[in-house]
C-alpha cells in the first residue's frame, strides 16, 4: 500500500516537474512582458514555443520580411498608390465626362452635373461590391472642389484650377525634400523597415530615393507648365484633354521609368533593430 502510494505520488508530480523547464525553454527573455507571466487555470506559467512573441513582430517587420530589397518595397508601395487599372480608370472618367459634356453643350452646370453623377455612380458600384472606395472618393473630391471653384466664378476653366494648384504645391514640396536630402520616396522605405529615418544613413539609398522622387516631380511640373497657359487663354476643352493625357497615362509612364530604375538595382533592406529591454 505504501509502495503503491509512493508510485502514484511520483506520477502526480511528474507533469509539474516537466512543465516548469518546458515553460522556461519555450519562452525567451524578449517574450516575457513586464510583470507576472500569463498562467493557465492551474496557476502554472505557460508559453507557446511555436508562437511569435507578442509585440515583437509588427506590421512593418512583416512587410520588411516580404521585401528583401529597397527596389521591391518601392515597387509594391507604388502599385498600391496607383490602385491598378481600375483605379486609373476611375480617376479619369469624371474628367472625361466633364470635358465631353462641355465640348458638346458648353453648359457649365450640365457638365458639372454629369461629371459628379458619373463619379457618384462609380462610388455606388464600389459600395455594392464592397471593395475599396479610395480612388473613387479621390476623384469625387477632386471634381467636387473644382465644381465649387467654377460655381463661384461661373467660368468653366476654374474646374481645373485646383488641380493646377495641387500639382504646383506637390512639386514644390518634393523639390524641397530633395534639396534637403530628405526625398519623399525615402519615407516609403521607412514605412517598410519600421525606422522612418534610418534610410538616410545609407548615401546610396538617399541617392536612389532622390532619383525616384524627381520622377514623381516631373509629371507635376509638366502639368503646370502645359495647363497654366491654357487656363490663362480660357481654352476649356484643351484644358480637359491636357488633364486627361497628363493625368494617369503620364503617371503610368513615370511609373514605368521608376520601375526601369528599380529593376537595375538590388539594395538590401536593413530592418530597424528591435527595442532593447532592460
Amino acid at each position: 500500500m505504501t509502495a503503491f502510494s509512493a508510485g502514484e505520488e511520483s506520477h502526480e508530480r511528474e507533469p509539474a516537474t516537466r512543465r516548469e523547464p518546458l515553460g522556461d525553454e519555450g519562452r525567451g527573455r524578449d517574450d516575457v512582458p513586464a510583470g507576472e507571466p500569463e498562467r493557465d487555470a492551474g496557476g502554472t506559467a505557460v508559453s507557446d514555443a511555436g508562437a511569435a512573441p507578442a509585440g515583437a513582430v509588427g506590421t512593418a517587420a512583416k512587410e520588411a520580411a516580404a521585401h528583401d530589397t529597397v527596389e521591391a518595397a518601392i515597387r509594391t508601395q507604388l502599385a498600391k498608390a496607383l490602385g491598378g487599372v481600375r483605379g486609373i480608370v476611375e480617376a479619369a472618367v469624371p474628367t472625361v465626362a466633364f470635358t465631353v459634356s462641355w465640348i458638346v453643350t458648353e453648359q457649365l452646370k450640365i457638365s458639372l452635373i454629369i461629371s459628379i453623377g458619373v463619379a457618384v455612380a462609380l462610388l455606388i458600384v464600389r459600395l455594392v461590391q464592397r471593395s475599396t472606395t479610395q480612388f473613387v472618393l479621390n476623384s469625387l473630391i477632386g471634381i467636387g472642389i473644382g465644381a465649387f471653384f467654377a460655381s463661384r466664378t461661373g467660368e468653366a476653366r476654374d474646374v481645373f484650377l485646383p488641380g493646377i494648384y495641387y500639382n504646383a504645391g506637390y512639386a514644390a514640396v518634393m523639390i524641397l525634400s530633395v534639396a534637403l536630402r530628405w526625398p519623399v520616396v525615402g519615407f516609403i522605405i521607412g514605412s517598410v523597415t519600421g525606422d522612418p529615418t534610418g534610410w538616410r544613413r545609407d548615401p546610396g539609398i538617399v541617392r536612389l530615393c532622390s532619383r525616384l522622387t524627381w520622377l514623381l516631380i516631373l509629371p507635376c511640373l509638366l502639368r503646370v507648365v502645359v495647363q497654366l497657359p491654357l487656363y490663362w487663354a480660357e481654352h476649356v476643352a484643351a484644358l480637359g484633354v491636357a488633364k486627361i493625357i497628363l493625368g494617369w497615362p503620364f503617371q503610368v509612364a513615370a511609373l514605368a521609368a521608376m520601375v526601369w530604375v528599380l529593376a537595375r538595382g538590388r539594395t538590401p533592406i536593413t530592418p530597424a533593430p528591435p527595442p532593447t529591454t532592460s
